[in-house]
């Protein structure tokens, strides 16, 4: 069994009001893991994901692709500390 792992993405590019989040949430969700994609004012995706280290390595691929309206430009990740309290996947 391995231990679950989270990760910060800032997704960069044309990601927002193009159901990005909404996308993110769908594929997060489909892989079992919890976490958020929210907005940030400065245009970017902010997206927490976690659970299993092969769940989350393919939702960080999948964001690069992102929805088929996005254009996504970087996404940079880092590895953080898992939160006291988090069930599913929002979009917030």
């Amino acid at each position: 069994m391995t231990h679950p792992v989270c990760l910060r993405c800032i997704v960069s590019g044309r990601v927002q009001g193009v159901w990005y989040r909404a996308g993110t949430r769908q594929r997060a969700t489909g892989l079992g893991l919890s976490g958020h994609a929210r907005n940030l004012s400065n245009g970017d995706v902010e997206v927490l994901a976690c659970g299993e280290p092969e769940a989350v390595k393919t939702l960080c691929d999948w964001l690069w692709e992102g929805t088929p309206a996005a254009e996504v430009t970087d996404v940079a990740c880092e590895t953080v500390p898992a939160p006291a309290r988090l069930e599913g996947f929002t979009t917030g």
